[in-house]
């Protein structure tokens, strides 16, 4: 048995360009389809946000049309009631990552607002880098890779091959002009080696520990690579 971190946004807006804030969270099923997949597996799952506050899940993804209809709707609902982990998070500035065998970061707008700039976050997940232990990330929640600093203040992920939610994705999901910047924008700026999959379609990328997804259809795919790197 495996333990398995998960590090959650605790915001539950995203703040857009012209300041309005608007409703966000976790994204259900980036959350709940690993969950699901790790516990089937007999791992352990802790979760762990900035402040240790309960995260709020985004509710635009408990709707029908972002879960392939009614039936997914409910089954995704179902799956985040059976998560009791969320409601009992640790601080991620208490985390000690020599406890764990993985770190899994969830995407939804939320992370776009505090995990891109939390120190603590951005620490831990440079530790987890360089541990070689799998650190998984998907569709927005590469943005947590931006609080990552060497000392010298270069990105410890610079170089590595990843991918995030797209310009494309975020144009056709209709934030991309309304949002202060675009998570591939940023990702590229760091030295991010940026893989780009079909919108919406299922795409993951590994290097060496870095484990990332693009969009929601990737955090299945993004599970099972983790379990296979885990034995």
């Amino acid at each position: 048995m495996a333990k398995i971190l998960f590090v959650v946004t605790g915001s539950d807006h995203w703040t857009l360009a012209n300041g309005t804030e608007h409703p966000s969270g976790f994204w259900a099923e980036e959350a709940v389809v690993p969950y699901e997949a790790f516990k089937a597996a007999g791992h352990e799952i802790t979760v762990a946000t900035p402040g240790g506050v309960v995260p709020t899940v985004d509710r635009a993804s408990l709707a029908p049309e972002f879960n392939g209809g009614q039936e997914g709707a409910e089954r995704i609902a179902k799956g985040l009631e059976s998560f009791t982990e969320l409601q009992g998070p640790v601080s991620i500035e208490d985390v000690d990552l020599d406890e764990y065998d993985a770190v899994y970061v969830p995407g939804g707008h939320g992370p776009m607002e505090d995990l891109s700039a939390d120190a603590a976050s951005g620490a831990l997940l440079t530790r987890a880098l360089r541990s070689g232990k799998p650190l998984a990330v998907v569709c927005h929640g590469p943005s947590a890779l931006l609080a990552a600093r060497n000392p010298d203040g270069t990105s410890p992920f610079a170089g590595y091959q990843l991918t995030a939610f797209t310009n494309v994705e975020e144009t056709q999901g209709g934030f991309a002009d309304r949002a202060k910047w675009l998570l591939q924008d940023r990702l590229v700026e760091m030295g991010a080696d940026f893989q780009e999959g079909e919108p919406w379609a299922p795409f993951v990328i590994v290097d060496r520990n870095l484990f990332t997804g693009q969009n929601p259809a990737s955090s299945a795919p993004l599970a099972s690579e983790v379990l296979k790197a885990l034995g």
